[in-house]
């Protein structure tokens, strides 16, 4: 019997679905398709996302409180669909993130969803590293980044049975400048490659003692750069080659040009179904390339 090729479905890159549009997202499963704009002409098109199309669902959160209480994760997987978890977890920072919950709260949840799921199909993201500017109420210029809690995060999260941590630096979009525009004391400052090197060699054996590995993603230049013994490598957000040989079946292995494969990309082709204007991230983070409701 000829077994046919699935796709993963990506929920989403674009906005954070288990946080603020799980509703929405459980109608076009029982539908079978999502209607969804472009993300640039804006143009209508139909994903299919019934049972027979969809191999796995990869979720991207910074939330997953009321993914979790609302009992998401059994109901789709009663509809025969395999999970897979990115969950971003940073050092708490209001100013760069100020609609994220308490990191109490996230690690929690990341607890949780250990026992929904086997830990390996779960990514604990650590994404992006940066580093700030600003003026303190006494007029005096201070430098900060949101590397300090890695520790503390790492020690949860490795006690869940999770062996990963994915990261990048933060790249300069066009719609940070925009946000920054009305943050006149608040600059980002960039690294430095031997500042880049020097930190993720840092955070690799941060990360080792806690039995987890260390991933870059799009970050090919970096990574090149990094010495010989170094065991840190590029990632793939969307790991089709995991997801078929964790779950079964046959999951289609192309890589996904759409995405920055000349920045080291190494994801698998999946469809992506959220929507930057549509359904703006209330996260509302400093740094995000989506777009921020007004």
């Amino acid at each position: 019997m000829k077994t046919n090729t699935q796709i993963v479905l990506s929920a989403s890159r674009r906005t954070d679905i288990p946080a603020f549009y799980m509703d929405w997202f459980m109608s076009g499963l029982e539908k079978g398709s999502f209607s969804i704009h472009h993300p640039y002409h804006r143009k209508k098109f139909i994903v299919p996302a019934n049972r027979e199309k969809i191999h796995s669902i990869v979720f991207w959160s910074k939330n997953y409180d009321q993914f979790i209480e609302k009992g998401y994760a059994p109901s789709i997987q009663a509809m025969g669909y395999h999970l897979y978890f990115q969950f971003t977890i940073n050092t708490p920072s209001k100013i760069l993130e100020p609609g994220v919950p308490p990191l109490s709260s996230r690690l929690r949840q990341i607890a949780e969803l250990g026992n929904i799921v086997d830990p390996k199909a779960i990514n604990w993201r650590f994404d992006p590293i940066c580093r700030y500017q600003i003026y303190d109420k006494n007029g005096n210029l201070r430098l900060f980044d949101n590397l300090h809690d890695l520790d503390i995060i790492a020690q949860a999260v490795s006690k869940v049975g999770i062996q990963r941590c994915v990261t990048s630096f933060m790249n300069s979009y066009k719609k940070i400048h925009q946000r920054l525009k009305n943050l006149p004391h608040f600059h980002f400052i960039d690294y430095t490659l031997s500042e880049k090197i020097k930190i993720l060699l840092q955070m690799e054996q941060q990360l080792k003692s806690y039995g987890i590995r260390l991933f870059v993603c799009c970050e090919k230049a970096l990574l090149e750069a990094l010495p010989e013994g170094s065991q840190i490598q590029a990632n793939s957000c969307i790991p089709s080659e995991f997801l078929m040989n964790h779950y079964g079946g046959k999951v289609s292995l192309r890589k996904d040009y759409g995405q920055r494969v000349k920045q080291g990309c190494q994801c698998g082709v999946s469809r992506d179904i959220g929507d930057y204007i549509c359904q703006p991230c209330l996260h509302q983070c400093l740094y995000c390339y989506g777009y921020h409701k007004n």
